[in-house]
């Protein structure tokens, strides 16, 4: 099902409606999980995506599963063209600097999204945030920033940036923050194995609990293993509550 998200008139043009592909719990609705696509794809997308390896929408007795669709906007690495981005970067590197007005901007949009799911009874600590490529990057910066209460992160094939605004803000922190879930694939030739690795070893030096699967032979793409790792860590963070299920 495909909804609309009214915005709150903030953040990047576009994002006064953002749309997403809901794949709603059989039973009690008690968690929610944000799959966050990669650039230049849709809510949708991931979502079919994902059903096409696994044979099936994921899907679980108690979350719901919402893929939101990032806002058309102008991208750097396509000479300035359009496509449906988190965020812009300056190149595909990561080496460079990050473009953190375009990060902030989207930050603030998925914060509405947050806010959402909690005025609807969902607390923060049953929600989980992650995704695909670029999709994984944002899930860190809206987590490890501005989300440190979040249940858990996972980041599929993603990065962070050398001198990253995250790896800045938990310089400072003193407080417990979300585990992270990673996985990369050794022969990935768009988001390099060792830029996953290093991102890895960043956070870990600075408190984040991480876990990097490596998929050997596995491209800048997704498989059946990768996402039935993810479902296990998925229940393991975000379990049916005891007497909440449905008789």
């Amino acid at each position: 099902m495909d909804e609309l998200l009214a915005g709150r008139g903030r953040g990047v043009a576009g994002m006064a409606a953002l749309q997403r592909s809901v794949v709603y719990p059989a039973g009690r609705h008690t968690a929610s999980l944000i799959f966050l696509h990669g650039s230049g794809d849709t809510g949708q997308g991931a979502r079919t995506w994902i059903k096409q390896i696994l044979n099936q929408d994921m899907a679980f007795e108690h979350i719901k599963v919402i893929y939101p669709t990032a806002p058309a906007r102008p991208y750097t690495p396509m000479k300035g063209a359009t496509s449906t981005v988190w965020f812009d970067r300056y190149k595909i590197s990561n080496d460079c600097p990050e473009h953190i007005e375009s990060i902030d901007s989207m930050c603030q949009g998925l914060t509405d999204l947050i806010n959402y799911e909690t005025k609807n009874g969902i607390r923060k600590d049953r929600i989980l945030i992650g995704g695909f490529s670029m999709g994984g990057g944002m899930a860190m910066h809206l987590a490890y920033r501005f989300h440190q209460d979040l249940a858990g992160v996972f980041a599929l094939s993603s990065f962070l940036n050398k001198d990253s605004a995250v790896y800045e803000a938990l310089k400072s922190n003193e407080s417990v923050l979300p585990e992270l879930f990673q996985c990369h694939g050794t022969a990935d030739q768009l988001v390099l194995y060792s830029w996953g690795e290093e991102t890895s070893k960043m956070l870990k030096s600075l408190g984040v609990s991480t876990s990097l699967r490596t998929f050997p032979n596995l491209n800048h793409e997704l498989n059946r293993t990768e996402i039935e790792e993810l479902k296990t860590w998925i229940l393991k963070k975000l379990p049916i509550e005891a007497g909440k299920s449905n008789e």
